[in-house]
């Protein structure tokens, strides 16, 4: 018999060999087949919790996953927190203060003011938070205590806080400025806008300093109330428009009724040193006697009134009406109530068209607001 060539015996074993290796190689894919599922099938099962977060929370969800995977530039820091919903927190929010880096401060130094069309001490003495008579008593000497000798175009000294603005005199001394005003010493050193040296306080004649919280007795400047008896009065005093008196006529109801159609305020209200209130008025406006009564002042009034009307209505009541612009009514005329007596305007010592309006009862003053309705 004929042996075999060992080219002939070796080929089967080859072909065997490489079918092995073809079982092993699939094997392996197969493998990996199932590793790279399981891996996708996990990363989904990882990204499903991120779809329901909200904005902000995958990077911190990567980083708790994987924190060797931080760039360089994320090295050290840590993770962010979660955003506070509206209505989820229990604590109270603050919105941001932008403008608090310098605190508001009192003001020190005394102002000028202009006094324009319109003006009155009572609206001057609210813009400036001062109360009527500080700005008063900081101007004694144009306006001698009378708040209508203001006028368009005058110069008013503003204090910075209510109290006297005090004009130091030869011979003054703290306790004596501060007995005389009803004030303390200590509040006059310690108010830095005066200025002074604690170790040795002196001031120069003529300054003006502040006593705070300091007050004076006003010089009132009034028509007296004149009654429709002998009144006894000098026109040459008072003015052209006083009338002699010995009248008889009209009493008063006892209510009254608004002087003008407009019923709003319009320069000073009622204070201690403005015994009457300024009701607004066009130029020209029908003025009406507040209640019936006779009629004891009308025409010019020396003071600051301008054209005025006076009225006495016999139950002790008296009523002013200052400022007109022209007295239709005189002396001893009897008005009902509702009657017209004059017009609105300027005249006297006034910055701008209204109706100076007073009440008195058995010769006092009391607010027209108790009586109008």
């Amino acid at each position: 018999m004929k042996r075999a060539s060992s080219s002939e015996t070796e080929l089967p074993l080859s072909s065997q060999n490489q079918k092995e290796r073809l079982l092993s190689t699939g094997a392996w894919l197969a493998a990996l087949a199932c590793v790279a599922l399981a891996f996708l099938l996990s990363w989904r099962a990882f990204l499903a919790p991120l779809a329901s977060r909200p904005a902000g929370s995958t990077q911190q969800l990567a980083i708790e996953a994987d924190p060797d995977s931080l760039s360089p530039s994320l090295v050290g820091m840590s993770a962010l927190p979660e955003p506070i919903r509206a209505g989820s927190s229990p604590f109270v929010s603050r919105r941001t203060a932008l403008h608090t880096i310098i605190p508001n401060r009192p003001r020190q130094e005394i102002i000028n003011y202009q006094v324009q069309q319109g003006d009155s001490i009572f609206e001057i003495a609210a813009r400036f938070f001062l109360r009527p008579e500080s700005v008063l008593w900081a101007n004694y000497a144009q306006l001698n205590d009378n708040p209508d000798l203001i006028s368009i175009g005058m110069s008013l000294n503003i204090p910075s806080q209510d109290g006297v603005l005090y004009e130091w005199q030869e011979g003054d001394t703290f306790e004596a400025v501060a007995a005389r005003l009803e004030a303390q010493v200590e509040d006059i050193l310690n108010w830095p806008g005066n200025d002074l040296d604690l170790t040795n306080p002196t001031i120069d004649p003529g300054t003006l300093i502040l006593v705070p919280g300091g007050h004076r007795e006003f010089r009132q400047w009034l028509i007296p109330t004149i009654p429709r008896g002998s009144a006894g009065v000098s026109k040459s005093v008072y003015g052209a428009g006083a009338c002699e008196g010995s009248y008889d006529g009209a009493l008063g109801t006892g209510s009254f009724i608004w002087p003008v159609s407009t019923h709003t305020l319009s320069g000073n209200d009622y204070w201690s040193g403005h015994l009457a209130i300024d009701i607004g008025a066009a130029e020209g406006a029908q003025v009406y006697a507040s209640d019936s009564g006779v009629v004891v002042f009308a025409g010019w009034s020396n003071g600051g009134y301008g054209n005025t009307v006076m009225i006495d209505h016999g139950n002790g009541y008296q009523t002013l009406y200052g400022h007109l612009s022209k007295v239709s009514t005189g002396c001893g005329r009897s008005v009902s109530q509702g009657a017209v007596i004059g017009y609105a305007g300027s005249t006297g010592n006034s910055t701008g068209t209204h109706l100076h309006f007073e009440v008195r009862y058995l010769g006092g003053f009391i607010n027209p607001w108790y009586v109008l309705p």
